[in-house]
């Protein structure tokens, strides 16, 4: 999978004889880096990508989840993948490298995704300065 140009690393992939990886269970990844493939071995065209993502989409979802824009594209899971690694406290430099692009990219785009947490992210301020847990106004400055 590549993204602005970069190699997005999400998951390993066992290596086969053939030096192609291979998805546990799943099969082998092309010498394109392509797991699915059209009928020609090239890759899928937008629009059959389209039919069988919403065809996905009605088995896996409620209604109400498939009326909504809940990964109404496949692009939707990159930013639901980047906004739990960020709020599972991986550094942000770690996500940007996993999503191929540079930090001050990811914080546009997903800095408004880091929210809740008021209270722990106090608590490790006041930590560092040495006053133990405490309970900060809520308030900005």
């Amino acid at each position: 999978m590549w993204a602005d140009g970069g190699q997005v690393d999400l998951a390993p992939a066992a290596p086969t004889s053939s030096g192609r990886a291979r998805v546990p269970g799943l099969g082998q990844i092309g010498p394109d880096g392509r797991f699915f493939r059209g009928l020609h071995g090239g890759p899928l065209s937008e629009s059959v990508y389209d039919r069988w993502w919403k065809l996905a989409r009605e088995k896996a979802l409620t209604d109400s989840q498939v009326a909504s824009p809940l990964v109404r594209r496949p692009y939707d899971l990159r930013h639901a993948a980047a906004s739990l690694w960020l709020h599972a406290g991986v550094p942000p430099t770690e996500v940007a490298r996993r999503l191929g692009h540079g930090v001050a990219v990811l914080l546009r785009v997903y800095a408004n995704c880091i929210d809740g947490g008021d209270d722990t992210m106090n608590d490790k301020i006041g930590d560092v300065l040495g006053r133990g847990p405490t309970r900060w106004p809520q308030t900005p400055c």
